[in-house]
């Protein structure tokens, strides 16, 4: 693990790009690879933490061996109530815990470089302007999304199409479709189920027809070609749900 040693960010903006990237490796882990997460994490191994790293890798390891470590330790022991609960809550615990282990390294960023006030707030506006990785995990993010769209749509009189009409949304110019700018509007404040970011009208995007998430087709590895094949997609999440005795 990288332990932090040699990556010291000293501005906000600094710190903020070590928090995306390391939120975006622990949301990976959680959703796109939880499937080798799940297996990474045996009970029947020591303290287990989950570390995500600025480059945006995640990685399962036992807690550093200096004391005190460099950086604030992830939760310990993630992997020993793995099986004593549903996958789902045991997931939403560990992201918590992440979420946790992220705003303590900010902060501990922070306070080592000297942040005043302004720059705390900053920093905390930041990191509040993204969805949590329980949020994302949880499909909470999603949801809050459909609430405000619904505020938004229902003071506007506008009606939003429904996501399942259109299975994904391909890559198009203004000059190929005078609708761009209201499918941008309609789709703008929905989040990838799997890195937490914001829609982007000219990236390649594909709803679940499980859990009715949507994803970055870079994030799932699927392409346009491959998605006018598929008659039911089902995210990495739903496709490694396992069934409970």
């Amino acid at each position: 693990m990288d332990g932090g040693a040699q990556h010291n960010p000293r501005t906000v903006e600094e710190v903020f790009r070590d928090y995306k990237g390391r939120r975006a490796g622990m949301i990976k882990a959680l959703t796109t690879d939880v499937e080798d997460f799940y297996q990474q994490c045996d009970p029947e191994k020591e303290n287990l933490c989950l570390y995500g790293f600025p480059s945006e890798l995640w990685e399962v390891n036992l807690p550093a061996e200096e004391v005190p470590p460099e950086l604030p330790e992830p939760a310990l022991g993630i992997n020993f109530a793995r099986d004593g609960m549903q996958e789902k809550d045991w997931l939403a615990l560990v992201a918590v815990h992440s979420d946790a282990w992220l705003l303590s390294v900010a902060f501990y960023f922070g306070a080592r470089f000297g942040f005043d006030k302004a720059d705390r707030k900053r920093l905390f506006n930041m990191i509040n302007d993204l969805p949590t990785i329980f949020e994302v995990v949880t499909g909470a993010a999603k949801k809050q999304v459909k609430e405000k769209s619904s505020v938004t749509n229902n003071s506007s009189n506008k009606s939003k199409p429904n996501p399942k009409s259109v299975k994904y949304s391909k890559v198009q110019t203004k000059d190929e479709d005078d609708g761009f700018d209201e499918e941008e509007d309609e789709h703008g404040d929905t989040l990838c189920g799997a890195c937490g970011e914001n829609y982007a009208s000219d990236e390649f995007w594909i709803c679940c027809d499980i859990c009715e998430r949507w994803f970055h087709g870079k994030c799932v590895k699927i392409t346009p070609a491959r998605a006018e094949h598929i008659k039911q997609y089902k995210c990495p999440s739903c496709s490694n749900k396992r069934p409970r005795p």
